[in-house]
């Protein structure tokens, strides 16, 4: 069987769902931890034939190392590589990804597309780590529910072959591997027709008296008809990671940090007025949601940075407002703000909240993925420079809601 499975699967364009564009929306993301050298060391783990191996290598000027260990997949992407004139930017080497033979911080990007399951998505999180150099990104795909509320049909499917989460408990595991989330992109139903189209047709075709092929195609097609039936359930989403910043650690604010969190506000601003905007939002109970309050401390333990995210409206339709970020004069420009700000946005994703918005420096809130928020529809209720009123949708999606930005009382607008 297990030679008839991968009989199936040669000459297929992919081996798992997927697409050129989504390809380059996850390597996007990836370029939020900072601009990738312009020729960026890649591991593409679990290549297969190697359709993200190739485009990296095109569109990113990427020198790519392409890990499987079915030979065969190999040596069609050196083929491949070859007749596209890629030959000396792809090298190929058979390997257990859980098992990888290269130096710590070897990479600028690692990246692993419907493969991580074959090692777990836990241990393909901790074994990588090491790999990336110092501000490099791991790309890594995801099965998971996409409902609360799985079927016992699809929990039966799912349970036999690779027991799902959802998208909180897996940026949850990101977290406590020690990352935060760049971005995240949900990976559309084309993505799957990518895939499912071609293999469907070369089942169709093949033959079933062929050693092993019965139990293939059989597993095969129950596959499709399981997505076919109840793939509303379930997707891939694509995460781009970045290993966490050891020069700060983050954590939710306590009682404790109260007057620490008021001096770094008051330190940092001009006025006062940031430091009154906090403690009035703490008494606003319809604002305030524990544990969306971080600190970033220094070596000292001192609180060295501060990020708040409270409860505001786009009309009547929940979001979260990110007000106010400050650093104490003392740590600015050195990483402090970036990483509270990310591990606040990394809870708001674990606990399924779909928007942030925020007023401020256009130069500075890009790098988390932050938006114009006029390009989702959405606008303050006073005047303010377009590029600097910023949205950023959590879950990767453009479903968010459109209308006027409704702030608590506190903010005064």
């Amino acid at each position: 069987m297990h030679d008839a499975f991968f009989a199936l699967h040669h000459g297929l364009p992919r081996q798992g769902p997927g697409s050129d564009d989504t390809t380059r929306r996850l390597l996007a993301l990836a370029s939020l931890a900072g601009p990738l050298p312009a020729a960026p060391r890649v591991l593409d783990l679990g290549c297969g034939p190697g359709r993200a191996a190739l485009l990296l290598a095109a569109e990113a000027g990427a020198t790519v190392t392409a890990v499987d260990l079915h030979q065969p997949f190999l040596d069609e992407l050196r083929q491949s590589a070859e007749a596209r004139g890629l030959g000396g930017a792809i090298r190929t080497v058979a390997a257990d990804m859980a098992d990888l033979p290269f130096p710590d911080g070897s990479f600028d990007l690692v990246w692993a597309e419907s493969s991580a399951y074959s090692i777990g998505f836990d241990t393909a999180l901790r074994r990588w780590r090491r790999l990336l150099a110092p501000g490099g990104a791991l790309v890594v795909t995801e099965c998971e529910w996409t409902t609360g509320t799985p079927s016992a049909d699809a929990r039966a499917f799912w349970d036999q072959h690779y027991p799902l989460r959802t998208s909180g408990e897996n940026i949850a595991a990101a977290v406590e591997a020690g990352y935060h989330v760049l971005g995240v992109h949900r990976q559309p139903e084309s993505d799957w027709e990518e895939y499912y189209g071609p293999l469907g047709a070369r089942a169709d075709a093949a033959d079933p008296s062929a050693p092993g092929m019965a139990e293939a195609l059989a597993a095969t097609r129950e596959e499709i008809a399981v997505r076919r039936d109840l793939g509303t359930e379930y997707g891939y989403t694509g995460y781009a990671l970045r290993a966490a910043d050891p020069r700060w650690r983050t954590r939710p604010e306590t009682p404790d940090d109260v007057p620490a969190v008021r001096a770094v506000n008051a330190s940092a601003f001009p006025t006062a007025e940031e430091a009154g905007l906090v403690d009035a939002l703490r008494l606003d109970a319809g604002a305030w949601l524990p544990g969306m309050s971080f600190v970033a401390e220094a070596a000292d333990g001192t609180v060295a940075a501060y990020a708040l995210l409270t409860r505001c409206h786009v009309d009547d339709v929940p979001a979260l407002a990110l007000a106010p970020v400050a650093v104490s004069p003392e740590h600015q420009r050195g990483g402090a703000g970036q990483a509270v700000v990310r591990a606040v946005l990394d809870v708001a994703r674990m606990q399924g909240e779909p928007l942030v918005l925020v007023l401020g420096h256009p130069d500075y809130y890009p790098r988390f993925g932050f938006e114009p928020a006029s390009q989702y529809g959405i606008r303050p209720s006073f005047e303010v420079p377009d590029e600097a009123m910023m949205a950023l949708a959590l879950d990767g999606s453009s479903g968010v809601p459109r209308g006027t930005i409704r702030y608590p009382k506190a903010f005064g607008v």
